[in-house]
């Protein structure tokens, strides 16, 4: 009897500890700021190591890690574990570094954002840019350090103000396979759909997998669009696409948009079918667009 007393307890001991929340805005922070230990040379190869290693770490506000972090303690931490001493505060890291264009981003730099609601200048938030309009950051709306995309996200991108370089120039490149790697716009093959019911006609319709984000450069992406935000993207082009392609789409009933943005000196243009309120009304013109105009389309998604 006593042996499941003290079982009974163990249990209740291990569910309460696995129910505690942890306070992420904790009524006395400790403003305390701790210095990292330097376990690293600066480089972009450790600075991989780091992001990947700390993705979903708890946000805690005036916290610099190793475990919990806010925003700015999460750069300063980066940096820090490297020995680059850079300001603890966001709006102190946007004063210090090397001041940089949007367009000279590279992955490492810091970039800063307004984002009060009383001022559209000052600095309040700060995260560390990856390369093809991801960056990451301790958020304050998922409450962990989560990957984001300046691209697709016209919250951040309307809020960006300050971009900085903090590390040394180096020919050390990334080369593992990331989050903002593996999601570049590449022509896909054709997928196996599963089988979903449609809950009005009572219908089975094919579904594809996870939707692809359209990435381009932050001055050519749109608002959101109340009429949705899937579409059947066709393929991408050097220049515009041939005239007799956007005939057949329109000869097919497709309404179609082109977005064109620079690259590597050349123009490229991406050619969308929709735009679709629902992925299901998105999967349904994506199969008549592969057997009638494009096999290798594939989904796509705005926000």
């Amino acid at each position: 009897m006593k042996t499941s007393y003290t079982f009974l307890f163990i249990i209740i001991f291990f569910l309460t500890a696995c129910s505690q929340k942890i306070d992420h805005h904790p009524k006395h922070p400790d403003y305390t700021i701790k210095k990292p230990k330097v376990i690293y040379t600066p480089s972009k190869k450790n600075l991989d190591k780091m992001v990947k290693k700390l993705q979903g770490t708890p946000y805690v506000w005036a916290e610099e890690g190793p475990d919990k972090f806010d925003c700015s303690g999460f750069t300063y931490y980066l940096y820090g574990s490297m020995g680059i001493n850079i300001p603890r505060v966001a709006r102190h890291q946007a004063r210090s570094g090397k001041r940089i264009t949007v367009q000279e981003l590279q992955y490492g730099d810091l970039i800063f954002f307004a984002t009060s609601r009383r001022s559209r200048r000052k600095i309040t938030h700060v995260g560390m840019y990856l390369g093809e309009g991801w960056f990451t950051h301790a958020s304050t709306v998922k409450n962990e350090v989560i990957y984001s995309n300046l691209f697709t996200s016209p919250y951040y991108k309307q809020r960006l103000r300050v971009c900085r370089r903090y590390l040394p120039d180096t020919p050390i490149k990334v080369a593992t396979k990331t989050l903002w790697e593996t999601e570049k716009i590449q022509p896909k093959p054709i997928e196996t759909p599963t089988v979903i019911e449609d809950k009005k006609s009572k219908k089975t319709l094919p579904r594809f997998n996870k939707a692809i984000v359209i990435k381009a450069p932050i001055h050519e992406i749109e608002q959101t669009s109340k009429e949705g935000n899937f579409y059947v993207q066709v393929g991408s082009f050097i220049g515009k696409p041939k005239s007799t392609l956007l005939y057949k789409i329109t000869r097919e009933g497709f309404d179609h948009k082109i977005i064109q943005f620079p690259k590597e000196g050349q123009s490229i243009s991406k050619l969308l079918i929709g735009p679709y309120i629902s992925r299901d009304s998105a999967t349904n013109a994506l199969i008549q667009v592969r057997a009638k105009i494009q096999p290798d389309a594939f989904i796509a998604e705005i926000r």
